[in-house]
């Protein structure tokens, strides 16, 4: 195929206006949906997938699934189809570049993402991946060029369910493509096991460590290294290659880089909130926390409210508090099942055995 052939050609309603940017597995384009008259991007794959009926049959479930989710945060699917053998979803276009492109233009200037504008970005991310955690799609492929920018800066997810559908086809190997990018994928990935949304996290925190250090957890130049890498080899400590970054933000990094997956946090929403914490908690945010509740002002109110230590720097946090606000470390995890847990548990949320305590 040539790489413009497909400029002018209609496929359904779309006009194709031009290429947006090409990957591994499939050619993005502007285009012109004529009955609506509107632009929007589409997403081309290569033929050989049209090929594959099992491909067709899984590509068009997951596109229906993507479909129902409706989040500021994730891209809007608005059609899927196969037409003269090129099988294309159709989404809504979003024209402000990719993380990828904000990555390379830092290192360019030799700078390292801003904490507040990382705090922006991931905070919403980490809420996109827990609605569609709740709807129970996960991702798979979270990666810097999947998060597409808007004009105004908002990170918008795209690409959800891809890597689902890909996950059968035998044309992968043939063609020499994978499912999930190496870089940010986590050990149970790597392993071939199975993935749940903390598989998602993971890749979340690669990008985290990758945004305020200016470089991946692990490089290598082919994939068994790379797996070698993720599943046995602990990441550098961030602070080790950004000694600026605070410990409390790195500790959010180290949490979401965890082996085990029931050693991450649990739910996307749970690293954004240490995220917002460790953030909040950084001297040059100071002057700008008391638009917020100030919950221990009252002296008469200190005594009554139960604090719990973390173990890790000692830190006192509230009841429901499920990882310190001060560095990130569970408070309350069950030695069982891996759960979470508030600080005051007695028993876990999930499995109910007796939990360890730490005060």
């Amino acid at each position: 195929m040539q790489q413009d052939d497909l400029i002018g050609v209609t496929l359904g309603n779309y006009k194709i206006l031009a290429q947006l940017g090409q990957g591994g597995m499939a050619r993005v384009y502007r285009a012109h949906q004529e009955n609506l008259d509107r632009e929007v991007a589409v997403k081309v794959l290569p033929p050989w997938f049209a090929a594959d009926r099992n491909f067709v049959e899984r590509f068009n479930l997951e596109a229906r699934l993507i479909a129902r989710l409706s989040h500021p945060n994730i891209v809007t699917v608005h059609d899927a189809d196969e037409y003269h053998g090129h099988l294309y979803i159709v989404m809504q276009l979003v024209d402000g570049g990719t993380l990828k492109l904000r990555l390379d233009q830092l290192q360019a200037l030799n700078q390292l993402m801003d904490v507040l504008e990382a705090k922006r970005i991931f905070t919403q991310l980490a809420s996109a991946l827990s609605y569609a955690h709740e709807q129970g799609i996960i991702h798979r492929d979270v990666k810097p060029v999947n998060v597409l920018m808007d004009r105004a800066g908002r990170p918008i997810l795209s690409d959800f369910g891809i890597a689902k559908a890909l996950a059968g086809s035998k044309e992968l190997t043939r063609q020499g493509a994978g499912v999930g990018t190496p870089e940010y994928m986590s050990p149970e990935q790597c392993q071939g096991g199975p993935v749940d949304g903390r598989a998602d996290i993971y890749a979340l925190g690669v990008m985290l460590f990758e945004s305020l250090t200016g470089r991946l957890p692990f490089m290598a130049d082919n994939y068994p290294a790379l797996a070698h890498s993720h599943i046995y080899e602990p990441p550098p400590h961030p602070n080790a290659i950004n000694p600026a970054l605070d410990p409390a933000v790195s500790q959010v990094i180290i949490t979401a880089l965890m082996k085990n997956p029931a050693h991450r946090y649990q739910q996307a929403s749970d690293m954004a909130e240490a995220l917002e914490r460790a953030v909040h908690s950084l001297p040059v945010d100071t002057g700008q926390r008391g638009s917020g509740p100030l919950e221990y002002n009252d002296p008469s109110r200190v005594a009554t409210i139960p604090l719990f230590t973390c173990p890790n720097c000692r830190h006192f946090n509230k009841a429901q508090t499920r990882f310190c606000t001060a560095c990130g470390f569970p408070l309350n995890p069950c030695r069982i099942c891996g759960a979470q847990n508030p600080a005051n548990n007695r028993f876990c949320s999930k499995c109910g055995q007796p939990l360890h305590k730490h005060q």
